[in-house]
């Protein structure tokens, strides 16, 4: 029998973040030797890799960081909430965030060639912590927002789950309750732009064209058309357009009323949900 305790097993899963049966084995080879029970583990899982690359990442967190007007939101996925939860994959989570911060990436691919503080690149990283803890484990998203105060807001969509959502939100003036006030709506209500002249022109043609078309399907006054087609395209805007939304905390107000009164500009939003 392998000469190893309890303690051994929780020690190993500790460190590596890998599966009490892969842990377990791991010890038989080696014997009990915790060292060479984590080599074990990474080269078994590293020749995994591939058959993994076709799996679904449906659970992980969202993880920020703001400073100097510079905010930083990455989004990092793996296949189960178990290993989503393990300290293990929230220390992984903080490498892929500081990587991105020092490297200034906006974009996964930027961010999987960045190089950590221990002088690997994010993507071998992921390839080694894909090894031990035996899931997919992947960098969907990274965004970056630059403005005179950049507010961060996480939220957790479960008490025993990391963050699920994660917001930047970038204004001029005002001050740091609105900012948190609008980036914790922004959480909630999931606005796709900032103001409706970022939603493409074919867009708004084709809602245009939906309602129109439904509006005569309904039996709707040729005479009233063009009234109900823009109280309907206003309505999309009014549920996508961040400043235009109403006030989740005050439905009387839109966002952007609530930012006058405050005396804010909102500049530049980023909201990741995990798996979205």
């Amino acid at each position: 029998m392998a000469n190893y305790t309890a303690a051994d097993i929780k020690a190993l899963r500790a460190s590596t973040g890998a599966g009490m049966l892969d842990v377990k084995k791991a010890l038989d080879e080696a014997d009990g030797d915790r060292e060479k029970a984590t080599e074990i583990l990474r080269v078994k899982g590293l020749k995994g890799v591939t058959k993994r690359e076709g799996r679904a990442t449906s659970n992980g967190l969202v993880a920020a960081e703001s400073g100097n007007g510079v905010g930083t939101l990455v989004e990092v996925l793996c296949e189960t909430d178990f290993v989503a939860k393990g300290e293990k994959f929230g220390e992984l989570a903080d490498t892929v965030l500081a990587a991105a911060v020092a490297s200034g990436a906006t974009n996964a691919e930027e961010l999987l060639a960045a190089t950590t503080a221990n002088g690997e690149t994010v993507q071998t990283v992921l390839d080694e912590a894909n090894a031990t803890i035996g899931e997919k484990i992947e960098v969907k998203r990274v965004a970056r927002v630059e403005a005179p105060l950049v507010t961060v807001y996480l939220h957790k969509t479960s008490p025993d789950l990391p963050p699920q959502v994660g917001v930047l939100l970038g204004t001029e003036g005002g001050d740091e309750t609105v900012a948190k006030d609008v980036a914790v709506h922004i959480a909630a209500m999931a606005p796709s732009v900032l103001t409706r002249e970022d939603i493409p022109a074919e867009t708004v043609e084709n809602e245009r064209r939906i309602a129109e078309e439904t509006a005569k399907e309904e039996g709707k006054p040729e005479a009233a058309l063009p009234k109900i087609v823009e109280g309907r395209v206003n309505g999309y805007f009014k549920e996508n357009v961040l400043l235009e939304q109403p006030f989740a905390k005050d439905a009387k107000k839109s966002i952007q009323k609530v930012l006058d009164e405050a005396g804010a500009k909102a500049t530049a939003f980023a909201r990741f949900r995990v798996g979205a």
